[in-house]
C-alpha cells in the first residue's frame, strides 16, 4: 500500500450553517449575479445553486492556506464546470488569497479583488470567463471545456501518490493532499470525463472526490432531452464509491458525504449532490435561461429580495462575511501548513538530494548535468526508426530526471517509449512509484492527464500514433495555453504505416499542430536529431511539445560529412551545401524524408548543380530565430525551391514561395507496402532529382 494511500480525514461534527455562514453564501451568489449582470455576459445560476456547496467544502474541508496558495502539499480544488467561474473568484475573494506572481512570489495583492470582480470577463482582467491557470492566483488548471478539469483532477490525483511514494518517508510526510473536483451534466456527457473516471477507478485514486452538480439543465433546457444515464450506477461500474445528498443546500448532508470519502482508502468517490439550478431567483430558477445569460435587473432584485438582501446593492461584501471564510481557512489551514514547513526543514537535513529534487520541481528546473547523458549514434546507411532511437533517448535522459514519468494509449511496444531501465516499474493500483504510465485506449483522457500531472510538478510525456493526435486535441491546446512542457510524442508519423491504410496514415496532422499557437513541434530527420530533439523538448520550461516520429527506419547520416544534429535547436539549418557560396536551388525536407533527399543531393551534386539541403525539423524553432539567421538558410534571392514532406501542403508557401515546388501529400494514403507508396506519391530520390531540376528551368 502507498504512503500516501489513506486520503487525510477531518474528524469533526457535521457542521449546521448559522446566520453568518448563511450571510457569506448569499454574498457569493450576488456577486456571481452582480457581476455576469454588469458584464452583460456569463453563467450566473450554476454559482447561485453551488454557492453552499462550494462553501462548505472550502470553509470545512479544504486544506489550504489563502497566504500561501502555492503550498506544495495543499487541497486541490478544480472547477471543472467552468462557466460557473465567477463562484471560484468570489471563492477567492472572500477567502483573501494572496496574489502569487510571476516569478513564484507573494505581491501582497488579493488574488481577486472586489474591483477584479467588477472586471468581470473585461479585457486583461484577472476574471476572464472561464478560469485561467497562470492568470489568476487559486486557478489550479484552466477549465471551460467541458470534461476537461475531471480528466486534469485525475493526473492531479495521480501525481500525489506518485509524490508520495517518492518523497515521504518514516515520520515525514510531505505529501497526503486531496482533490476535489465540482462537475455538472455538461462534464458527465463528454466523453473525456468517462475515460478519465474509468482509468481513476481502475487505479483506486481514494484522494479524488468528484462533486456532482445534478441540476438536470443545459442550453437547450432540461437535459431529459438527450440525457438518462444513472451516473451512481455508471461510476459504481468504473470502481467508485458513490454518495448522494438531495439538496444542495443541506449542509450537514454534504459535510457527511466528505467525511465519507475522507475516510475511503480504496476508490474515488463520487457524490452527487440535487440542485437547482439559479437558485432564489422567483421567474427564472430551474430553466435553461438561468445557465448562460445575465438574470436582468428587475429578476436581480426579486431574487435579492428572496435572499433578505439589500435590494438597491451591487457587488455587496457585509463586513459580516467579509472574513468569515478566511478565518476559517486561516484557523485549520495555518497550522497544517507550518506543520509542514517543520517536517520539510527536517527533511531537508536528513534528505538533502531528495528535497534539492523537489526544489527543482517546483521550481520547474532539471538536474545538474542532464544534457550530458544524450545518446548519439554512429552513421549507418540503413538506419534506424526515429520511433526506436526515440525510445533510447528517452531511457537515457529519464535515468538522469527521476521525475520525468510517462506512458502510452496501450501503444508502448510500437511508440518505444517503456522505460526499461532497473526500477522504472509501472505505476499501478497501491504500487504508485512506478514511473511507466498505462493509459489503456483513452488518448483524449491521456493528454488531460498529462496536463493534470504537469500541473503537479511532474515532467510528463504521452505517446500514441500520428494520426490519433485527434484524439488528443483538446489537451495539445490547453496545455499549450496554460504553457504547461508536456511532451507528447507522436510515431507512425506518415504514409510510412503502410499497409494499415489511409485510417492510420496521417495527412493533415502536422499542419494542425503547427497552427497551434505556443506548441513546439519537431520532427527529427535521423537518430542524431531525434536526441536533440528531445533535448530541446524536455529544456521546455513553459512550452509543450510534439515529437513526431517514423515508424521505418532512416539513415542514421554521417556527421563528419554534413553538418552536426546540434543545429535542431534553430529549428532549421543548412545540413548540405555542394558549392561553397552559391546555391542554385534549395531542398527543404523534414523526418524521414530528409534522408531520401539527401540522396538526391549527392545526386544532383554530381551532375553540377549547387544544391542545398534545409533540413527543418520545426517550424517554430526556426520563426524564434533572428532575420539574419533565416535568410542565411533560406536566401530570399534564391527562388528555386523545393519541399519534401509526406504530409499535406498547407503552410509550406511561406518556406518555398508562390513558384517553389512542394513534393507532400495531396489526397489521403493507400494500403500498400511502403516503398509503393512512396513511389505512388512521388516520395523517391529520382522524382526529388526531377522536380529540383524542373525548378532552375
Amino acid at each position: 500500500m502507498s504512503s500516501s494511500a489513506t486520503s487525510h480525514s477531518t474528524e469533526r461534527p457535521a457542521p449546521q450553517h448559522s446566520d453568518r455562514d448563511q450571510l457569506t453564501i448569499n454574498t457569493i451568489r450576488t456577486l456571481a449575479m452582480d457581476a455576469v449582470q454588469k458584464a452583460n455576459s456569463g453563467h450566473p445560476g450554476t454559482p447561485m445553486a453551488l454557492a453552499p456547496v462550494g462553501y462548505t467544502l472550502w470553509k470545512d474541508f479544504l486544506r489550504y492556506h489563502p497566504e500561501h496558495p502555492d503550498w506544495p502539499n495543499r487541497d486541490r480544488f478544480v472547477l471543472s464546470v467552468g462557466h460557473a467561474s465567477m463562484l471560484l473568484y468570489s471563492l477567492l475573494h472572500l477567502a483573501g488569497v494572496v496574489e502569487i506572481d510571476e516569478h513564484g512570489k507573494r505581491s501582497g495583492k488579493p488574488a481577486v479583488s472586489l474591483e477584479d470582480i467588477k472586471q468581470f470577463r473585461q479585457l486583461d482582467s484577472k476574471t476572464p470567463g472561464h478560469p485561467e491557470y497562470r492568470m489568476t492566483t487559486g486557478v489550479e488548471t484552466t477549465t471551460g471545456p467541458l470534461g476537461q478539469g475531471c480528466a486534469n483532477s485525475v493526473g492531479m490525483a495521480m501525481a500525489e501518490r506518485w509524490l508520495g511514494e517518492h518523497f515521504n518517508k518514516p515520520g515525514a510526510t510531505l505529501f497526503d493532499y486531496n482533490v476535489y473536483v465540482l462537475c455538472g451534466d455538461g462534464d458527465m456527457m463528454e466523453g473525456v470525463t468517462a475515460e478519465a473516471a474509468s482509468l481513476a477507478g481502475h487505479l483506486k485514486l481514494s484522494n479524488l472526490c468528484w462533486i456532482y452538480d445534478n441540476n438536470t439543465i443545459s442550453i437547450e433546457g432540461h437535459t431529459e432531452l438527450a440525457y438518462s444515464d444513472d451516473p451512481r450506477k455508471r461510476f459504481e461500474g468504473y470502481g467508485w464509491k458513490t454518495l448522494h445528498v438531495k439538496d444542495a443546500n443541506d449542509a450537514a448532508a454534504l459535510a457527511k458525504a466528505i467525511q465519507t470519502f475522507q475516510q475511503t482508502n480504496d476508490a474515488p468517490t463520487l457524490i452527487v449532490v440535487d440542485s437547482v439550478i439559479g437558485y432564489g431567483s422567483p421567474n427564472k430558477h430551474n430553466t435553461a435561461s438561468a445557465h448562460g445569460e445575465p438574470l436582468g435587473e428587475d429578476e436581480i432584485k426579486l431574487t435579492k429580495k428572496a435572499y433578505g438582501w439589500d435590494e438597491n446593492s451591487n457587488f455587496l461584501v457585509p463586513e459580516e462575511a467579509r472574513h468569515h471564510l478566511r478565518d476559517a481557512l486561516l484557523e485549520r489551514g495555518g497550522s497544517d501548513y507550518d506543520a509542514w514547513r517543520e517536517t520539510f526543514a527536517r527533511f531537508e537535513k536528513d534528505q538533502p538530494a531528495l528535497a534539492d529534487e523537489l526544489q527543482r520541481m517546483r521550481a520547474g528546473e532539471m538536474p545538474e548535468g542532464w544534457r550530458n547523458t544524450a545518446v548519439s549514434f554512429d552513421a549507418d546507411a540503413k538506419g534506424i526508426a526515429t520511433r526506436a532511437s526515440g525510445g533510447k533517448v528517452l531511457n537515457g535522459f529519464a535515468q538522469q530526471i527521476p521525475w520525468l514519468i510517462g506512458g502510452s494509449a496501450d501503444l508502448s511496444p510500437s511508440t518505444k517509449t517503456n522505460l526499461t531501465f532497473e526500477g522504472a516499474g509501472s505505476f499501478e493500483a497501491d504500487s504508485y512509484g512506478g514511473r511507466n504510465l498505462h493509459f489503456g485506449i483513452r488518448e483524449h483522457a491521456m493528454g488531460s492527464i498529462a496536463n493534470g500531472l504537469a500541473l503537479s510538478y511532474i515532467r510528463p510525456y504521452t505517446s500514441t500514433f500520428l494520426v490519433f493526435s485527434d484524439y488528443m486535441k483538446p489537451p495539445i491546446r490547453l496545455a499549450s495555453i496554460m504553457e504547461l512542457p508536456v511532451v507528447f510524442v507522436f510515431t507512425h508519423d506518415s504514409i510510412g504505416v503502410g499497409e494499415d491504410g489511409p485510417t492510420h496514415q496521417p495527412i493533415e496532422h502536422l499542419t494542425q499542430l503547427r497552427a497551434t499557437p505556443g506548441l513546439l513541434t519537431l520532427r527529427p530527420g535521423d537518430a542524431n536529431e531525434t536526441a536533440e530533439a528531445w533535448k530541446v523538448a524536455l529544456a521546455q520550461t513553459h512550452r509543450p511539445s510534439c515529437m513526431v516520429l517514423s515508424r521505418q527506419p532512416m539513415p542514421t547520416l554521417d556527421r563528419t560529412k554534413y553538418a552536426s544534429a546540434e543545429n535542431v535547436a534553430k529549428g532549421a539549418y543548412v545540413l548540405a551545401d555542394a558549392v561553397k557560396d552559391k546555391v542554385d536551388v534549395i531542398l527543404i525536407a523534414t523526418g524521414s524524408e530528409v534522408g531520401m533527399t539527401v540522396e538526391a543531393f549527392e545526386k544532383l551534386k554530381a551532375d553540377g548543380i549547387a544544391a542545398r539541403v534545409v533540413s527543418m525539423p520545426s517550424w517554430e524553432l526556426f520563426e524564434d530565430q533572428d532575420k539574419a539567421y533565416r535568410d542565411s538558410v533560406l536566401p530570399p534571392s534564391v527562388t528555386a525551391r523545393l519541399v519534401v514532406e509526406q504530409a499535406g501542403p498547407v503552410g509550406w508557401d511561406r518556406y518555398v514561395g508562390q513558384s517553389g515546388a512542394k513534393i507532400v501529400m495531396n489526397t489521403f494514403g493507400a494500403s500498400a507496402p511502403i516503398d509503393k507508396l512512396q513511389a505512388k506519391f512521388g516520395f523517391t530520390t529520382d522524382n526529388i532529382v526531377k522536380v529540383a531540376k524542373e525548378q532552375l528551368k
